[in-house]
């Protein structure tokens, strides 16, 4: 009976032996899955363009749990069955959860003024946009109203606007003048429409990542001061 029992209790340990280290070659896996994306979101760097910053900034912060997974699962079971190698890994690994929380601090106001860039960078492009189609508006009209009659139906055509060619000339003229206003603020409107939800847009993702940001940084902190036993020896 007593056999058995020690039989039972070293089935038992070999079977959570391996699965305490399954779970640190997943983990360790995990970290090359983090590094790997890391490189691919980096490469190549564009420092000075906010729009990359940000996207980066926000790839990097979605993709956050996987390092996170990957240090708990490679510090489970502390320095049971360990060697001299990987209790040294251990102990650069715990530091570097350090590095990240800071990182991962830092990252918060370089993406609340990435943000800013942008969104102003983003204004000063729908404005140049919004130049060329008013300007081509303006151009249209002032052609319509130094045109001819046999000219008023070109124009039309040119401008897509629909007229009946048995109207007096400047009854036509008051029409396209009418229907060119009413397209050019609809174009106006849709103008400050898109810019509203690219702004909308921006601000979500930026409060959303930064909001990551101090998550992971908060996490990554407990991670490195829970494996305070990794950094003694």
């Amino acid at each position: 009976m007593a056999e058995s029992t020690t039989e039972n209790r070293s089935a038992e340990s070999t079977t959570e032996n391996r699965s305490i280290h399954r779970f640190r070659w997943v983990g360790y896996g995990l970290l090359g899955f983090a590094f790997m994306d890391l490189v691919q979101v980096l490469y190549p760097p564009k420092f000075l363009n906010p729009a990359w910053e940000v996207q980066a900034i926000g790839s990097l912060i979605e993709r956050v749990i996987v390092p996170l997974l990957g240090f708990a699962l490679v510090f489970f079971g502390e320095f049971y069955d360990r060697n001299r190698v990987e209790k040294v890994l251990l102990k650069v690994l715990s530091w570097l959860c350090l590095v990240l929380a800071i990182v991962c601090l830092l990252v918060i106001p370089l993406g609340v003024f990435g943000t800013a860039r942008l969104d102003f960078q983003n204004d000063q492009q729908i404005n140049r946009q919004a130049e060329q189609q008013l300007s081509q508006f303006n151009k249209l009209e002032q052609q319509l109203n130094q045109s001819s009659t046999g000219d008023l139906q070109a124009l039309a055509a040119k401008a897509g606007i629909p007229i009946d060619p048995t109207k007096d000339p400047q009854a036509m003229k008051a029409e396209m003048l009418a229907r060119l206003t009413a397209v050019r603020a609809k174009v106006q409107s849709q103008i400050e429409a898109n810019r509203a939800t690219q702004k909308q847009t921006l601000f979500k993702n930026s409060i959303k990542w930064n909001l990551g940001a101090l998550l992971s940084s908060c996490l990554f902190f407990v991670l490195w001061k829970s494996s305070d036993w990794a950094r003694q020896r």
